[in-house]
């Protein structure tokens, strides 16, 4: 259940608003926009063919709507002053951030915003602020990135990783290697059974380190080490490869490095999204 909402700008400052508490002057109405956004299809159609077809799809951008009833008293300060306070956090083309703490997340998520609207009239009985914040990645993110270890396999044994997010996730996978490699091949199977993988064709020598990113927007391969420093090395990614994401539910991942040498330690690193609350 949901239990507060805070808004923190980039200058620092928090207006803290609990949902059954309106001791500080502001009572949390509605807020809309915490169902998951739209989603927009990209289809096609033929002559002579019924329906259509699918291509691909994408999530819109996400309007949360603030509700704020303004309680003035002697405490509180008079409806102007709480007006005027919630400009400090309300004022359009602010960029926020909205955090919600819901009991059920055990903790709290994040959203990043803009400020589009702020509607307030003062000469009603009951003063009350709506506020619209555009938000233009859809997802509420978890504070703390996962992070988890394992080790490579050379022949059928899976790693689980039950993933609680809603939407699909990307990840970081960062490997040292102690000896030299010359291929390895990442697999991920859904609990659905969809399997996935990832082949890497470039030779490895001891000392180096890679680092795999399926993240939407940063998507690469580094290869670290100390003759060359940090450089990209997508070339070794066979084109025919997938990128690793994580779905909701469970997630098997084997890495296989077919030889005879002990198993390399890797970790794998990623972000719990959630698509709506």
């Amino acid at each position: 259940m949901l239990q507060q909402v805070d808004i923190i700008t980039d200058q620092g400052n928090v207006l803290e608003l609990p949902l059954d508490d309106a001791s500080e002057g502001y009572r949390v109405g509605e807020i809309e926009g915490l169902d998951p956004v739209k989603a927009t299809l990209v289809t096609s159609s033929f002559a002579n063919v019924d329906g259509e077809q699918y291509h691909t799809s994408r999530r819109e951008a996400r309007d949360l709507i603030f509700h704020l009833g303004l309680e003035p008293g002697y405490s509180t300060g008079t409806g102007r002053q709480l007006r005027t306070n919630l400009y400090r956090y309300f004022m359009p083309e602010t960029n926020i951030k909205v955090r919600f703490y819901d009991d059920e997340l055990a903790g709290y998520v994040e959203i990043d915003g803009v400020v589009e609207t702020f509607d307030c009239p003062l000469f009603v009985q009951e003063i009350e602020a709506t506020i619209n914040v555009r938000c233009v990645l859809p997802d509420f993110i978890a504070p703390e990135p996962v992070v988890l270890e394992g080790f490579t396999t050379s022949d059928i044994i899976e790693t689980l990783i039950e993933y609680p997010g809603t939407v699909e996730t990307g990840i970081l996978f960062n490997m040292t290697v102690d000896r030299a490699v010359y291929d390895f091949t990442i697999h991920h199977r859904s609990s659905d059974n969809k399997s996935s993988t990832l082949e890497f064709e470039q030779p490895l020598s001891a000392g180096d380190q890679l680092t795999i990113s399926s993240i939407s927007g940063a998507k690469g391969l580094t290869l670290t080490n100390d003759t060359n420093g940090s450089s990209s090395i997508l070339y070794g990614m066979n084109p025919t490869s997938n990128w690793i994401q994580l779905f909701p539910g469970k997630n098997y991942i084997r890495v296989l490095i077919d030889d005879l040498g002990e198993p390399i330690p890797y970790t794998i690193e990623y972000t719990t999204k959630y698509g709506g609350l």
